[in-house]
């Protein structure tokens, strides 16, 4: 590799110091205690690169270790030397262990599943679909097993030798698990997810000082005060003693030191200027022989001004009142209700209604709601079409979208496998396969993909490739990418949901050069062949539109190109003026994301989306997203991220603009222009602009000649200041 093109070890180590500082100082332990891990793992990093044993940037980060195999992966696309599927035997393999009688070492395990009773074990599991997958490589013993079953022995011996000698090092042994439900239903979190997200909650001691106050200190000031009170003459507070009255005024204090052990989140009663405290050691001193504090009578006085003396009806009310408030359940006790809830529910799956975890919480006569925020928490597990997470708000951006889909993705591409339990299998596999986390990747280098995993590699003659397959999958990569466009209009396509499109249309049978968004602090200012692909595929359907005006691109020029992408965006986003590198790769990615329509383009043609709200409604939608954006802007103290996500969002309202109609431009143009003189000045100053070029380009007009004034074309990346910002 060229020396020039090697990764920061600097990265690493500020990362690390992150990481330190919060394991030292941040208040919560848990987050402290997940700090000192990121640090530990940025520490293997660090030394890995030092020593040479990582080689970051490269498919095979880790020496010794075969590009297939999962490493683990921090921030920014470091290994830290380790594997995914390595380190100290899990629990369920130890558990085997004990069950077979092995030593408990991963290789007797390996040996074992691969004699008659291990292989009746593995049958077992791949008939039942009883085991999980979380990582790729505890799939390849169930792999073998198939294969053997199915007599191919060649195969089942290839696996074997690609992964044989890591077999003292890595998991390639299946967890055991729940059969798989509805592979079209998906959920944000499994009912065990939410239970234990909703016992963790911690009582709020704001709330709990608060209730103290009402259910405990209040009613004794209230017996304090009326002690007093049986005192008062002609206005004089101790100006009279009745029978008794020391003797009372003993037990009351007595009872006092019993509540102040008990209670102790509220500390009111404890502050000396306090009309209770003053109540209290007044009555110390008079009972010692000493006379009471001078502030007694205003203590008394105020008392009774403010909410009456001891009984009267007023009073009575008020603190039934506060009485009821301290007597409803806390956050932190519905939280616990609802825990136990859940608890009586299977615990790795999802649930087709949470309407009866989130009921009332009834007791007695009284009927407590759950917090919205609490419902929402729960909703989490409900298991359902993704489209009806998208509808019901449970799934909020397209990263989330991205989250859910890889086992729809997976369900799909493994129809092509017409055996049943390799079909399970290797759904397992794919889900497994997308939690993999990226590389950092350097020299245009590829991502390992799924078929480069030995045990996929193995099985692939079993799968079919018939029209209906395909068919499968272009159906549902139809339906994804009209849902992530009318779920989320005005954001660009996530990597994730990139990576599960451009599957489907390799199942599907479709060559659809998708493009990921490129992080500027590692641009290397060189862009893959498929960008240029999909820049000419984009000119085929935006060529003469007001899109191709408005960013002033020549989609005929660049159909013609056979290379030289890098060197049309870099001169489209002109010279660096800015000291910041990583704004000046900026630029160039977003002139790259301009040409190619960052996947817009590929999803009208060939793929064919129909969004149900039109063209034009995405256009407004996208609007919408930039004028919300835009608010954020103001007063922002680092608004250049927001900036760039509003143009992006403008970018695509733009897109969606150039597919519609001139008829249903004019009025998608005049619906915003009323939209925007709804929103607040400094968002109006902001937009306006935008929307005058927009018009003038509608027009016939130019952005680039100097007739657009006061237009202007809306850029997020800019290597100075950004005129959105002032």
């Amino acid at each position: 590799m060229d020396e020039k093109v090697q990764a920061n070890p600097g990265y690493a180590a500020g990362q690390m110091a992150k990481a330190f500082v919060t394991a030292l100082t941040h208040e919560d332990p848990e987050t402290r205690v997940r700090a000192e891990e990121r640090m530990r793992r940025w520490e293997r990093v660090a030394s890995g690169m030092r020593r040479g044993s990582l080689n970051v940037g490269s498919r095979t980060p880790v020496k010794g270790l075969p590009a297939w195999a999962t490493p683990e992966v921090v921030r920014g696309g470091f290994a830290t030397g380790d594997a995914a599927a390595g380190g100290p035997l899990l629990e369920y393999e130890v558990e085997a262990a004990q069950r077979s009688e092995l030593p408990a070492e991963r290789r007797e395990l390996f040996m074992y599943h691969l004699t008659d009773r291990g292989l009746d074990e593995l049958y077992t599991m791949l008939d039942s679909g009883r085991y999980d997958v979380v990582v790729p490589e505890e799939a390849a013993l169930l792999v073998v097993a198939w294969l053997l079953r199915a007599g191919d022995r060649d195969m089942a011996l290839g696996v074997l030798e690609a992964i044989g000698p890591f077999a003292d090092r890595l998991r390639f042994l299946p967890r055991p698990g729940e059969a798989p439900g509805d592979s079209s239903l998906a959920c944000r979190e499994t009912i065990g997810d939410v239970r234990r997200r909703m016992a963790a909650k911690p009582p709020n001691t704001a709330v709990a000082a608060m209730n103290e106050a009402l259910a405990v200190w209040n009613p004794f000031g209230d017996e304090l005060l009326g002690h007093w009170l049986e005192t008062v003459r002609d206005g004089r507070v101790f100006a009279d003693e009745p029978d008794g009255w020391r003797e009372r005024g003993a037990e009351l204090l007595a009872r006092y030191n019993g509540l102040a052990k008990a209670h102790r989140l509220c500390g009111k009663h404890r502050r000396p200027r306090e009309n209770l405290a003053i109540l209290r050691t007044s009555l110390e001193e008079v009972l010692a022989g000493r006379p009471p504090s001078r502030l007694l009578k205003h203590a008394v006085d105020s008392m009774v001004a403010k909410r009456g003396a001891p009984g009267a009806a007023e009073h009575v009310a008020l603190r039934n009142g506060q009485a009821a408030i301290a007597a409803r359940p806390t956050h932190h006790a519905l939280a616990q209700v609802v825990a136990a809830r859940l608890s009586k529910m299977p615990q790795n799956t999802g649930a087709p209604s949470v309407e009866s975890f989130v009921a009332p919480v009834v007791d007695g006569e009284a009927r407590s709601e759950l917090p919205e925020s609490m419902r929402r928490i729960v909703e989490n597990a409900l298991q359902a079409p993704v489209s009806t997470l998208v509808e019901r708000g449970i799934v909020p951006s397209a990263e989330v979208l991205a989250e859910l889909v890889p086992q729809l993705v997976a369900s799909t591409s493994a129809l092509s496998y017409p055996d049943p339990a390799l079909r399970a299998l290797m759904t397992a596999t794919y889900r497994a396969f997308r939690n993999r986390r990226s590389l950092l990747l350097l020299n245009l280098e590829h991502q390992v993909r799924l078929s480069e995993l030995p045990w996929v590699q193995a099985v692939e003659k079993y799968r079919r490739t018939d029209h209906v397959a395909q068919k499968n999958a272009h159906t549902v990569l139809v339906q994804l990418a009209e849902l992530t466009l009318q779920g989320f209009p005005g954001t660009i396509v996530p990597n994730p949901m990139v990576g599960e499109l451009s599957t489907l249309a390799h199942r599907a049978g479709l060559k659809v050069p998708f493009v990921e968004e490129l992080a500027a602090d590692i641009f290397m200012g060189t862009f893959s062949p498929k960008f240029l692909r999909a820049a000419q595929l984009a000119g085929e359907v935006l060529e003469g539109s007001v899109y191709e005006r408005y960013y002033g691109i020549d989609y005929a020029a660049v159909r013609t190109l056979a290379a030289g992408f890098g060197e049309l965006c870099s001169a489209r986003a002109g010279a660096a003026t800015g000291r910041s590198w990583v704004a000046a790769n900026g630029t160039v990615i977003e002139q790259a994301q301009i040409l190619t329509t960052h996947n817009l383009a590929a999803l009208v043609h060939p793929i064919g989306v129909d969004p149900a709200d039109g063209w034009d409604g995405l256009a407004r939608r996208a609007f919408g997203v930039a004028c919300k954006l835009v608010r954020q802007v103001h007063g922002n103290p680092r608004p250049l991220a927001t900036v760039k996500d509003a143009a992006y969002a403008w970018r695509q309202a733009v897109f969606f603009l150039a597919l519609c109609g001139l008829k249903d431009q004019i009025a998608v143009i005049a619906w915003m222009q009323a939209e925007l003189d709804r929103q607040a000045p400094h968002v109006v100053r902001r937009l306006d602009p935008v929307l005058a070029g927009l018009r003038h380009v509608l027009v016939g007009g130019s952005l680039g000649d100097g007739s657009a004034a006061p237009g202007r074309r809306f850029l997020g990346w800019t290597t100075g200041e950004h005129w959105m910002t002032s």
